[in-house]
């Protein structure tokens, strides 16, 4: 056996590795991973280095390759778990290792550091004296300068020596005389830049405090290795946080670090705010705002210890804490833990091999859960948790569903129905805040009918057929195509078209119809700034808005007293999209968006505007019941054959060349079949051009595969990989995979 040993992490060398011959002594204790001596160079000097595959080949003759010497013993530095950590990523979701390594280590270079220099005079007043009489018969003018400075105030910053004119030659050639000394301090730049905060003082309720307690005697018991995965289910405004915060205190007690996981930038705000509170410096931040120089101090303090809590998105999984304690992935439900990119990796999945590699716990909390996670939870998988009440004795805001073909059918043509019209007038009369969410998710727009409220769905897949510049409706799972009709089959309206609105459109006509309304708008644009979400969100917090529109950025964590009322423009965007999880996604958005109103003293109301009233997701989400939703979800799940009663993989494969890729694309669909044959409950969908069929002149293909055993899916994986690599077609055509994907390709 052979080890591939890189001897340098840093993003210039991640790619060079190098073949070792692994010594029949050493069997089994070689791993990715695992830190090995080795000898390097033509001297064969003894040098460390980190294991990143083991192998049965090497790529280099026999007589050439080295032996390793030995396993570094009772030496477990952070770099080796994260290469642990990059070598699972590698297996389970279809990547090359250096593309894991890549993510796992996600500081690629050093970025130079702050440094603080001052000068300090330390002689005595004789000696500085004599010191001055000797410079003074010398002529030694910037010398004296110094001096006579530093004789006023014994300590300067360097700054204000280089304003003296004095150079750093001159200041070496006084310290080795034993007159001053040369103090250099290095200072981290600090993304957090909160001052006088109001200190923490929230109490548990009582079921708030039986769940922590409840999860900290678990991790003490820490029986199984690890601290087990927790999900805890609240519902919106139970106080999930406090529950998080409570648990983190008494991990960072015991000298362990924390991760926190937030699903987007739009949440660090809030978030950090109510952190540091409690924590103050012990708590940083990670995020794709910060410069190059801000996310490389952040993790150099996590390395060093100096900090206990990171708070990030997906990314702060690799935060390179040494004694970690607990993973929380807050809004664990969110599609942003899942990496769009290769390595497809899912921030749950992979924060739960790391906790179980490092002897940490997970908590996922949601007032949604995932339906993956809740379904791991009723089979004993996590441990589950229920937080059923509001944590300030505030109401769930009452809901109203409006049926906009009424609405049309009335005359009404404009993008707000008559009941919220009356609310929002009525809020701005009594001075309390309104919320407009814009449920758009970044999918094509469906068609449906707006007179009878009938979605054009796949006969075969149930799911919203997608309208292509050609005029054709395609299903993106089985490639299903029909004609774009110019009347609704249904009831031969013609009022039938994509539908798809935006958050300026809304903006546009709030300023229309209701002048006097102070409006902010959140979205991509108004955010591109760094501050630009912290900007917007402290503006409309401190009431400097009426009214805040925008899409799901804006209904995920945020506490705004003031708000009472928030308005669903468009329920259906999610509702018929491509994609199995369209309800799931619908309901979780809409119970987000109305768990915004009323969490202060006032009651909240919100209103669900909908082609499709009748619809089990968006009823079950005006009742905010999510074991409603949940059992007719998983029945829809169980009878279809869709994760998580089956995993799926997705197999994208890439090429320019068109005619090519169809033969490959049925040349593996082939090869897959008969490596298959003899194993139960596969299923094998495809090929179909991909959602986008063709970006940039690169066309995509797509292969879908189900089976109950995800491990099944792996070694399928595996074996598409190697019989790839072999293939003529691989120096023209790529393959990518996505297990269980959140979205359709």
């Amino acid at each position: 056996m052979y080890a591939k040993v890189i001897v340098d992490i840093s993003h210039e060398k991640l790619d060079k590795g190098f073949d070792y011959r692994i010594p029949a002594h050493l069997d089994g204790e070689v791993h990715p991973g695992v830190q090995v001596n080795i000898p390097f160079g033509k001297g064969n000097r003894i040098i460390q280095g980190y294991v990143i595959e083991v192998k049965e080949t090497a790529g280099y003759a026999e007589d050439k390759i080295k032996e390793i010497t030995s396993v570094v013993k009772n030496s477990i530095p952070i770099e080796s778990r994260l290469i642990s950590l990059a070598w699972f990523i590698k297996e389970n979701y279809g990547s090359s290792m250096n593309q894991a390594l890549k993510t796992v280590i996600p500081i690629k270079e050093t970025k130079k550091s702050v440094v603080r220099k001052a000068i300090c005079l330390i002689a005595d007043d004789e000696k500085l004296n004599t010191a001055i009489d000797k410079y003074e018969r010398k002529h030694a003018t910037a010398r004296l300068k110094l001096l006579y400075a530093l004789k006023e105030n014994r300590e300067m910053a360097w700054t204000l020596v280089q304003k003296l004119g004095v150079t750093l030659a001159v200041a070496k050639a006084l310290e080795e005389e034993g007159l001053v000394i040369i103090k250099e301090e290095t200072v981290y730049r600090n993304p957090i830049k909160y001052t006088d905060l109001l200190p923490y003082d929230i109490k548990l309720n009582k079921e708030q405090e039986k769940i922590s307690k409840c999860i900290c005697a678990y991790i003490d018991n820490n029986a199984m290795g690890y601290g087990g995965v927790h999900l805890i289910h609240g519902i919106t405004g139970s106080g999930k946080t406090e529950v998080y915060m409570d648990v983190i205190d008494k991990v960072i007690a015991k000298g362990q670090e924390v991760i926190v996981l937030i699903p987007e930038i739009a949440l660090t705000y809030q978030t950090v705010m109510r952190f540091y509170r409690k924590f103050g410096d012990k708590v940083s931040i990670i995020n794709s705002k910060l410069s190059a120089g801000e996310r490389f101090d952040q993790f150099e303090r996590a390395k060093k210890g100096e900090i206990k809590i990171m708070i990030g998105p997906r990314s702060a999984v690799f935060t390179p804490f040494r004694n970690l304690g607990l993973i929380i992935i807050d809004e664990e439900h969110e599609s942003s833990y899942k990496s769009e990119t290769a390595p497809r990796y899912h921030a749950r999945e992979t924060a739960i091999h790391r906790a179980k590699g490092e002897g940490a716990a997970v908590i996922l909390g949601s007032a949604t859960p995932a339906i993956d996670s809740y379904y791991k939870a009723l089979t004993g998988e996590y441990i589950l948790y229920e937080l059923k009440s509001r944590a300030k004795e505030s109401k769930p805001a009452t809901v109203h569903i409006v049926d906009m073909r009424e609405e049309l059918a009335m005359g009404n043509r404009t993008m707000f129905s008559s009941k919220l019209d009356e609310l929002i007038k009525d809020r701005l009369a009594k001075k309390q805040q309104i919320m407009l969410f814009i449920n758009r998710r970044g999918y094509a727009g469906f068609v449906s009918c707006r007179n009878c409220g009938t979605a054009r769905k796949c006969p075969h897949c149930d799911v919203g057929l997608t309208l292509h510049n050609n005029s054709k409706l395609i299903c993106h799972y089985c490639g299903y195509e029909t004609p774009m009709p110019k009347t609704c089959p249904e009831c031969d309206s013609k009022y039938i078209a994509a539908f798809g609105t935006g958050t300026q459109k809304v903006e546009e006509a709030v300023k229309k119809m209701y002048p006097t309304a102070r409006t902010l708008r959140m979205d991509m644009d108004t955010t591109s700034k760094k501050d630009g979400y912290e900007q917007i969100l402290s503006q409309f917090s401190n009431g400097e808005a009426d009214v805040l529109i925008g899409t799901q950025m804006i209904v995920k964590g945020h506490d705004f007293p003031n708000v009472t009322l928030v308005g669903i423009i468009a329920a259906d965007m999610s509702l018929y999209a491509s994609d199995y999880r369209s309800s799931e996604k619908t309901f979780q958005l809409l119970t987000q968006a109305e768990g915004r109103a009323g969490r202060g003293s006032i009651d909240g109301e919100a209103v669900i505007q909908t082609y499709s009233p009748e619809n089990g997701s968006i009823i079950a989400a005006s009742k905010q019941d999510y074991t409603e939703f949940y059992n007719q979800e998983i029945l829809y799940r169980t009878i279809s054959e869709y994760p998580p009663v089956v995993s799926l993989m997705a197999v994208q494969l890439t090429s320019k060349d068109d005619s090519l890729l169809n033969v490959l694309a049925n040349k593996i669909k082939d090869m897959i079949g008969k490596a298959v044959v003899d194993i139960k409950n596969i299923r094998i969908i495809g090929p179909a051009d991909a959602n986008v069929a063709r970006i940039n002149d690169v066309y995509r293909k797509v292969i879908y595969i189900k089976s109950r055993e995800y491990d099944i899916l792996v070694k399928i994986k595996d074996f598409i990989e190697a019989r790839f690599e072999v293939m003529e077609e691989n120096k023209r055509a790529s393959v990518q995979f996505d297990f269980n994907p959140m979205s359709g390709f």
